[in-house]
């Protein structure tokens, strides 16, 4: 399968036959083979390939050659020539030697599950600065393992050609393309960042709140996000549907305006050059008021999903530390147990006892509507109790005053005695800082 060169790439990734192969390493335990194989196939779905057959082995002594027993790559080999396979798929991470000698042995052109996530990322990602990490990213994983030609980098398309290879040419030619190119990346990205930073700099001057959507990806971010927002983000029930992150205004019960950000999708073993690349893009998780991690709740891994979402969090440095308190900048995470309508009356009534005992879960379905309403509610009380109270005067004058703290913040209590009104109000300290450059001069204090 050496001969496809990048004009193929395309025509060879749509369709092609693929064999998914989960291995299980020893010591490395999976809380559902059959959940991880699933999720392996949704992987190859998402990129248009056609899963033919999937495996699973357990691999007790890893082999430095090619990761499974020779017993094993005959039985790959033997599969492939079976069922007319295109394509291996390893789920879990190969070294490019594991992946070349697989190859050789095997006569099937082989990716493991970093390549795939990354080739998915390539294909999927829209905007300029999307494409810019996701091509960072694939170049940092390739640059170690160049076993393939990389002479046309400059060539823009959908994906990076990791199903297609021109073959072993040209290899020191093809590094010093890569290190350069990267070096490019980085300082556009660098721009990038900067150009972000300056924006993120104005919405915080800003007296709006910031909520965050994150979540497993497919946990339906960007179906709840369209609900909130009657937004047309693509919401399709396929792994890693939104790449590029979307942000768009919201109303919230008593709260005017709030900017609600939909972020990608994570999965389990997420390739660290990817989130390294995205981490400016995450950075808005980072500077949210609020957090609402999605999870599907009707999946048989939400768990192990949670703990995934969890961990990448805390590497970006969200969450809390390991003895369970936030940080003083530490945004406040909600737990939104989305897809209720997929399970059980049985399992939804357990569910709802669980969550009532606890303050900072939902439970909603965002396909249906359901509970949605209330975790407005809530969200809004949320925000509205991190806000800073303040009790003071205004004259009967100031109209225009009083109407700006009705629209962006939370009267609490007000009384007129015929010259002043004794005012008590909750903003957030951006609000505040804001009204007081507007109104400053008419505030009197008791």
């Amino acid at each position: 399968m050496s001969g496809f060169g990048r004009e193929d790439a395309d025509e060879f990734a749509r369709g092609a036959r693929a064999l998914v192969v989960f291995p299980e390493i020893a010591g490395k335990q999976v809380a559902s083979v059959e959940a991880r194989i699933a999720e392996a196939e949704g992987l190859a779905l998402a990129i248009g390939l056609y899963v033919v057959e999937s495996k699973y082995f357990r691999v007790r002594n890893p082999r430095a050659s090619t990761l499974l027993g020779g017993g094993q790559v005959d039985e790959i080999k033997a599969i492939g020539e079976a069922l007319d396979i295109d394509l291996l798929i390893i789920d879990g991470g190969l070294s490019a030697i594991q992946q070349r000698n697989l190859e050789e042995k095997t006569g099937l052109k082989t990716i493991d599950r970093t390549g795939l996530i990354l080739e998915i990322f390539g294909e999927r990602a829209n905007t300029a600065e999307g494409r810019l990490q996701v091509e960072l990213a694939h170049l940092d994983y390739q640059a170690g393992r160049l076993v393939r030609s990389w002479t046309h980098l400059e060539r823009q398309r959908g994906g990076f050609g990791f199903l297609g290879g021109p073959g072993e040419t040209q290899i020191e030619a093809d590094r010093r393309l890569i290190r350069d190119r990267m070096a490019r990346l980085r300082r556009e990205l660098s721009e990038v960042k900067r150009t972000r930073g300056l924006h993120r700099e104005r919405r915080q001057k800003a007296p709006w709140p910031v909520i965050a959507l994150v979540g497993y990806t497919n946990a339906g971010k960007s179906t709840l996000f369209n609900r909130l927002t009657l937004g047309d983000v693509v919401a399709e029930d396929m792994l890693f549907a939104t790449l590029d992150p979307t942000m768009r205004e919201v109303t919230l019960p008593g709260i005017e305006k709030a900017i609600l950000s939909d972020t990608v999708g994570f999965v389990s073993d997420l390739p660290t050059q990817l989130v390294a690349a995205f981490r400016a893009t995450l950075e808005e998780v980072i500077s949210a008021d609020i957090i609402l991690h999605v999870r599907d709740i009707s999946h048989g891994s939400s768990d192990e999903q949670r703990d995934d979402v969890v961990q990448i969090l805390q590497e970006l440095g969200v969450g809390n530390d390991p003895e369970g308190e936030g940080g003083e900048d530490t945004p406040l995470m909600i737990e939104v147990w989305n897809k209720i309508d997929r399970v059980s009356p049985e399992i939804k009534e357990s569910l709802s006892h669980l969550a009532s005992r606890r303050g900072d879960v939902r439970i909603i379905s965002a396909q249906t509507g359901e509970g949605v309403p209330e975790l407005l509610t809530f969200v809004s009380k949320a925000i509205i109790a991190s806000n800073e109270e303040r009790q003071f005067s205004l004259p009967v004058t100031a109209g225009a005053a009083l109407a700006w703290l009705h629209q962006k913040g939370h009267v609490i209590n007000s009384s007129d005695n015929g010259t002043e009104i004794q005012i008590q109000a909750s903003l957030t300290a951006q609000s505040w800082g804001q009204f007081d450059k507007r109104f400053g001069s008419l505030i009197g204090h008791d």
